[in-house]
């Protein structure tokens, strides 16, 4: 016995009727994506060819099982809106309905020539905002100062005492050992090319400049940008989702006088602080590993570092520590009262607070290595 063949796509998805001048169209079968899969193409060609005939019928009450992957054949057959005689089930007219009040896919949009220029000047104008409102904040600042020098009770003294255990005492941990590795590194690597040339007692001249010029005052401050800028800027935030800020101006507190100075002065003393902090952590990791690398004793290195390093160094460090926590602080504020009522723009505006914060402190650095080029380094 001979086998059957296989059914071609028409007679397994559809048969054309003609009864009293009228032709119907009926579909069969189950149309869904594991069945569609293998004939869509076939489908959508024979089906496209029908759909030019305005006087076709389309019967859809025979199909077996249909999902979205046949009624969007169909839709897309019928170029995204009923043929003029069409038969359906009470559940196909649904899904159908659905397919109606889909929006339509928006247009394309064309390449502009100025885009690249026109983006340049959106920026700039974001920039040229940001600084605006970054000046009047410290103009307000300053009015805040003088009202409180006046009025010396009204000085937030909690809050600057808590402001000052957050960003100070809390960050002693990490900058500690932030501070340890890295001088172990640093005094590691220097050892292995000053052992080279004989200069092993050089150590400590490469170690003093570095932590407590440069590496100390830097790594304190980007750690407690990335660390206490974000907090703020979060609570700022949060406090504006939560409307505590409008609810602050109804009762006549400003913003600036209760939330902003009281962060901008206790970061302006925790920071040179940590940054003694974290030198000193970062010397004694380098002394550590200068004595298991080179032998040098530690008694050697106290002894040896007042003459390496000028005090001028400290002082130096000291005073990045000061500008650094201040402008850390006052970038956090600046970006926490931006922020909308939303979610969405409290992480866009926190993230932003520490890129920008930490941007902000290597270019204090970078000025600072400019302006002072010729102290504490004869």
């Amino acid at each position: 016995m001979a086998a059957s063949n296989p059914p071609t796509p028409s007679s397994a998805y559809y048969r054309l009727v003609s009864e009293n001048e009228t032709t119907r169209l009926i579909l069969i079968g189950t149309y869904t994506l594991a069945t569609l899969e293998q004939h869509l193409s076939i489908l959508t060609t024979e089906f496209a060819a029908y759909a030019q005939k305005k006087t076709l019928c389309w019967d859809l009450t025979e199909i077996e099982q249909m999902d979205a992957t046949g009624a969007v054949l169909l839709w897309q057959t019928w170029n995204k809106k009923r043929p003029e005689h069409l038969l359906l089930r009470p559940e196909q007219e649904n899904i159908f309905k659905r397919l109606e009040k889909l929006p339509s896919p928006p247009e394309l949009a064309h390449r502009n020539f100025w885009q690249p220029l026109m983006t340049l000047g959106s920026s700039a104008l974001s920039l040229w905002s940001h600084l605006i409102d970054t000046v009047i904040l410290i103009g307000q600042l300053f009015i805040d100062i003088k009202f409180l020098i006046t009025h010396p009770r009204r000085i937030p003294w909690r809050e600057i005492s808590a402001n000052l255990y957050r960003t100070g005492a809390q960050a002693l941990g990490i900058t500690a050992l932030v501070g340890f590795l890295i001088g172990i590194v640093l005094s590691y690597l220097s050892s292995e090319q000053l052992q080279m040339f004989g200069a092993d007692i050089f150590i400590v001249d490469i170690l003093g400049i570095s932590i407590i010029r440069e590496l100390g005052p830097m790594l304190a401050a980007i750690l407690v940008a990335g660390r206490s800028g974000s907090s703020m800027t979060a609570q700022l935030g949060v406090m504006r989702v939560t409307q505590e800020l409008d609810a602050l101006t109804v009762m006549g507190i400003p913003h600036s006088q209760r939330l902003v100075l009281p962060k901008i002065i206790g970061l302006g003393i925790a920071m040179p602080l940590l940054v003694i902090w974290t030198s000193a952590a970062a010397l004694m990791g380098g002394m550590i590993a200068a004595q298991l690398q080179l032998g040098l004793s530690y008694q050697y290195f106290f002894s040896a570092l007042p003459d390496a390093v000028p005090i001028a160094n400290l002082w130096l460090g000291l005073s990045k520590g000061i500008v650094c926590g201040m402008v850390i602080a006052l970038i956090a504020c600046h970006f926490g009262l931006r922020i909308k009522p939303n979610t969405e723009s409290l992480g866009e505006g926190t993230t932003r607070s520490v890129v920008t914060a930490i941007t902000v402190v290597i270019i204090i650095d970078a000025l600072f290595a400019i302006v002072f080029s010729d102290v504490g380094l004869m």
